[in-house]
């Protein structure tokens, strides 16, 4: 076990020092803010509710408590669980989990997580399975269904079932009008109209998941409608309304206000509405002899009818839980071993507390007495199995409460009957009066008349209370409709109203209505009843193995990180906290088998560290001997050692941390000294070799030296002796010719090498071998340049006439505007067409072109911008090859006839658009009106063959000016042109003009 190292606060409380509320307080608060919501007393588990997913869930983590025991690990509710199942596994003990605490302390998330932890590791096959899925899908129907005191009447704060919300706000338009409910939530008594939301709960959602989990669990569509639809009878019961009238003879009665809601739960009960108008607003009482019918006031009908929405919704939630349990029932031939989750409401104590708490308060304290009980009964038989001596040990006792409230004969539970079946005037103030006679001198009871009798004054005391002093403190309680709740009786016109519904399930429910079963004996009492019930309940917890969750909420407010130690130290006193870790402290407060104590502790002695290898408990002998510690703080058991006081237990640790920590040091010394030694000798080791290296590699290089000049000196002398001897063998241009062999050899190798590598015929293909020496660089570079124009003329040579002018017309192109304007790349594909404006179509045109010289070269629209105001224009550009000639688009008639010899040069700009300027020369008759300033969506083409017909016409090349500025000559005078670039970049063809003075004109393209 994890005692203190990196633990946030005692994991523990058993170990708290000082065993006080404050501290126990403190270390709830610390470690909730540090995220660890779950705290051990032994082996109760304390859980405080985060109001948040927290990562520690899931199979990762089943997976790490199933294989680790109680205390190995965090405090955790898998670890409960996992405690609980083992014990249920192997030693074929029934269990029993009791989940306590009050409304919002996360008791349903609770019994949900130990549930997913037991299907989880509880095996596999396909019935366990089904099962496994059946228990877990029956949570969010359960929890939306549990008491029936909320139906009808809500605490501050609090909002009635959630299954109310979730069926208005999830049921489709389809099924509310089935089950005739409105949407809104305000339209119903029963809910309380405050609080009829919850942070972070999606009702719609929540509503398909409870229909999806009956499915699962094994209900049928018609029973999922019946329940929804006995659902909708409880809330539309509370909008019944109900008015005084007054009977023939004077006495009070009561009738239905409204007529129409009562007809509508009659339809869907099944029942005429005079039928249950009736049985809601009369009683009948019937003896051996006779039967009397008695008119009801308003406040005995409206009793009536809650009485009627409780017993409804009470009995549907029975009808669930037993249809629940008969879907998930093992078969009757296996043996049957039984793990119970009870989910129950803690401690209560309100301002003004009534017969619901007394009862659940009463329920509580049979629950603490079994808590001490078989805590005590557990401890001893541990000590027993230990062969530890047993010392009783003072507590206190509370079944002297218990028995103050059940007791047969003198019991509150057995004078609050006796008063509701005496005849005679019965009222709440007649039975306090008889609890003030009978418990005048009791010590755990108080009220005024005591008080007064015992000369008290106590303010807070009225005359219409009484007090217990309950083991979690003192509780008074109002007994105003103690004696009507201990009735709370269904009158038998109701039953057998119920009984008379066709419905099939609300039939169902009301047994006793069935008039073949009728009996005049009076049914039990609630108290009678719920005594029953603990009665059952005890017996139950007895047979089995308890295990205890206790659930706190943190604060009010239901907001994560937000901790209230006053609302928590209420319900840690209501809970007994610290009364359980008293009890837990009586003996000896830890305890652990010898083999993990001296794993934990065996540094702390000579004998025992490093290694042991004796018995664990004689080693255990060994460290606690070593330590001097009092033998009262200790006690040898057969497999355990008990340690008395947590005073001791942190001292063990404390000398373990001051151990380990001159452990550290002692590794640290060591593992320093061997680092620095192990870097002396690879140091050492390496200069030696760096060393040898060295003098090795010196001698080799002198060598080499030695050697190469001994050859060189040799290979000398002997080329001498050569020359000597054999020079007269040689003629004087032997040099010469062999020189030129040797060339002419390599030149052929290096022609005959390149005709077998010859590059493809692919005219884009540059590549070509390299020159295999220095000399053939020049002759190879001339061969390449060769091979490359003959592939060039071999491609033109295949092309047709058209295809050759075509591409020369991209040639042209590519010089004048490559890299130079924007909008060239997209015009490189497309081939140029000529005619954009369907010129063989229209005679108009054709009879204008007639007179001129030769074929049309162009014929597009383009736009012409006025250089005075900069208005744009359109017209039609015909392009011959002697002239320019600009036609009005709606008389189709020639404006302006301009000479090729006449255009002196073209301004453009790089952008993509089609603006371009035509300079005239000043001498011709076109330039006298100025320039000409023209915009066209095929500029590049219409350059491209200006620019050849200029050629072809005047010898000279056309002047192609790429510009963003410049002037256009106007009448006498010129503009200054500039162009600039608007957010599109001129790619949508749209330009916009405007004046900039008297001699400038922007333009946006």
């Amino acid at each position: 076990m994890a005692l203190l190292e990196g633990c946030v606060g005692v994991e523990d409380l058993v170990l708290l020092e000082p065993l006080e509320q404050e501290p126990l307080l403190r270390n709830l608060q610390l470690r909730y803010e540090k995220k660890e919501i779950y705290t051990y007393i032994g082996n109760v588990l304390i859980s405080v509710n985060p109001y948040q997913q927290l990562p520690i869930y899931g199979p990762e983590f089943i997976a790490k408590y199933r294989d680790y025991t109680f205390y190995e690990l965090k405090p955790h509710i898998y670890a409960l669980a996992n405690v609980a199942y083992q014990s249920l596994r192997d030693r074929d003990r029934d269990q029993c989990i009791l989940i306590t605490g009050e409304s919002g302390a996360g008791k349903t998330e609770a019994s949900k997580l130990v549930m997913s932890y037991v299907a989880a590791v509880c095996g596999k096959g396909e019935e366990v399975n089904s099962v496994k899925e059946q228990l877990l899908q029956s949570n969010p129907v359960l929890e939306d269904l549990l008491e029936k005191s909320r139906v009808v009447k809500q605490l501050e704060g609090e909002r009635n079932f959630h299954i109310f919300y979730q069926l208005l706000a999830g049921a489709d338009a389809h099924l509310l009008k089935a089950l005739k409910l409105e949407r809104d939530t305000s339209g119903y008594t029963y809910l309380n109209q405050k609080v009829s939301r919850v942070d972070g709960m999606d009702d719609t959602s929540n509503f398909k998941a409870v229909q999806s989990a009956m499915t699962v669990i094994g209900f049928s569509e018609e029973e999922i409608q019946q329940v929804l639809e006995v659902t909708a009878l409880v809330l539309k019961l509370g909008n019944v309304e109900l008015a005084d009238e007054f009977q023939a003879n004077g006495i009070s009665a009561s009738g239905i206000q409204d007529g129409r809601g009562i007809q509508e739960i009659g339809e869907m009960m099944g029942l005429k509405s005079e039928e249950l108008e009736k049985a809601l607003c009369s009683r009948t009482m019937k003896t051996a002899k006779e039967k009397v019918v008695t008119a009801l006031n308003v406040i005995q009908a409206q009793y009536a009818r809650d009485a009627l929405a409780k017993n409804i919704y009470s009995r549907l939630f029975n009808w669930i839980v037993n249809r629940i349990n008969e879907s998930i029932k093992v078969g009757t031939g296996e043996k049957k071993k039984v793990m119970g989750v009870l989910d129950i409401y803690g401690f209560e104590i309100l301002e003004d507390n009534s017969f619901e708490q007394f009862v659940i308060n009463y329920c509580n304290e049979k629950l603490q007495q079994v808590f001490i009980e078989m805590t005590l009964k557990e401890e001893q038989e541990e000590y027993e199995r230990e062969g530890i001596p047993w010392t009783k040990v003072d507590y206190f006792d509370n079944g002297i409460i218990c028995n103050l409230i059940e007791h047969n004969q003198r019991g509150i539970l057995a004078m609050l009957d006796e008063e509701c079946l005496r005849p005679g005037v019965v009222s709440d103030t007649t039975f306090l009066a008889k609890l003030n006679q009978l418990f005048s001198k009791h010590n755990h009871y108080e009220s005024k008349v005591t008080q007064n009798a015992q000369r008290q004054y106590d303010h807070t005391m009225g005359l219409s209370s009484f007090r217990i002093c309950h083991y979690a403190g003192k509780v008074t309680y109002n007994v105003n409709s103690f004696i009507d709740k201990n009735n709370d009786l269904l009158f038998r016109d109701l039953s057998e109203a119920m009984w008379k519904a066709r419905h099939p399930l609300l039939r169902s429910l009301f047994p006793e209505g069935d008039p073949k079963q009728a009996s005049l004996k009076r049914p039990p009492t609630a108290g009678a009843q719920f005594k029953n019930s603990v009665a059952i309940l005890m017996k139950n917890l007895y047979s089995k193995n308890p295990n205890y969750i206790r659930c706190i909420k943190p604060n009010e407010h239901q907001q994560q990180g937000q901790f209230s130690s006053e609302l928590v130290d209420v319900q840690t006193r209501y809970l007994g906290l610290l009364e359980n870790v008293r009890v837990r402290r009586a003996g000896y407060a830890y305890r652990q088998r010898y083999g993990p104590f001296l794993e934990r502790y065996r540094l702390l002695s000579r004998s025992t560290w490093p290694r042991w290898n004796g018995e664990d408990r004689e080693g255990v002998e060994k460290v606690v001997g070593e330590l001097s510690l009092s033998s009262e703080e200790l006690a040898f058991g057969k497999t355990k050692i008990f340690i008395r006081s947590p005073k001791t237990l942190f001292f063990l640790e404390e000398q373990r941390r001051l151990r380990l920590q001159q452990l550290a040091t002692i590794i640290q010394k060591t593992y320093r000294g061997w680092r620095c030694r192990a870097h002396y000798q690879l140091m050492r080791k390496s200069q030696i070799v760096i060393s040898a290296w060295f003098r090795g590699s010196r001698q080799r290089i002198l060598y080499g030296k030695i050697k190469s000049s001994v050859l060189l000196i040799q290979a000398f002398v002997r080329g001498w002796k050569a020359r000597k001897d054999y020079r007269k063998y040689f003629r004087s241009g032997a040099a010469l010719t062999l020189s030129n062999f040797i060339y002419k050899s390599i030149t052929q190798k290096f022609l005959l090498g390149l005709k077998d590598n010859l590059p493809s015929t692919n005219i884009l293909d540059s590549t070509w071998p390299a020159a295999p020496y220095r000399c053939f660089h020049a002759a190879n570079q001339e061969l390449r340049q060769l091979f490359y124009r003959w592939k060039c003329k071999k491609f033109l040579d295949q092309l047709s006439p058209k295809q050759v002018e075509i591409l020369r017309e991209k040639v042209c192109a590519s010089e004048l505007f490559k890299g130079k304007k924007a909008s060239y790349p997209q015009s490189v594909p497309i081939p140029f067409h000529g005619d954009y404006i369907g010129l063989q179509g229209n005679p108009k045109l054709q009879k204008l072109t007639n007179g001129t010289d030769g074929p049309v070269l162009m014929a597009e629209t383009v736009k012409k911008v006025n250089r005075g105001n900069g208005k744009i224009s359109s017209r039609i550009l015909l392009l011959t090859k002697g002239h320019v000639i600009l036609i009005d688009t709606k008389k189709s008639q020639p404006k302006t006839v301009i000479g090729l010899d006449s255009v002196a040069g073209v301004s453009v700009t790089s952008f993509k658009d089609g603006l371009f300027s035509l300079h005239m020369s000043e001498i011709s008759s076109a330039g006298s009106k100025g320039d000409f300033l023209l915009v066209s969506e095929h500029v590049i083409e219409l350059l491209t063959r200006m620019s050849r017909a200029v050629l072809d016409a005047t010898q000279k090349q056309l002047p192609v000016t790429v510009t963003e500025n410049f002037s256009v000559r106007f009448k006498e005078s010129s503009v200054t042109v500039k162009v600039i670039q608007g957010p599109e970049g001129g790619r949508n063809g749209k330009l916009s003009c405007k004046k900039k003075g008297s001699r400038g004109l922007e333009v946006t393209v």
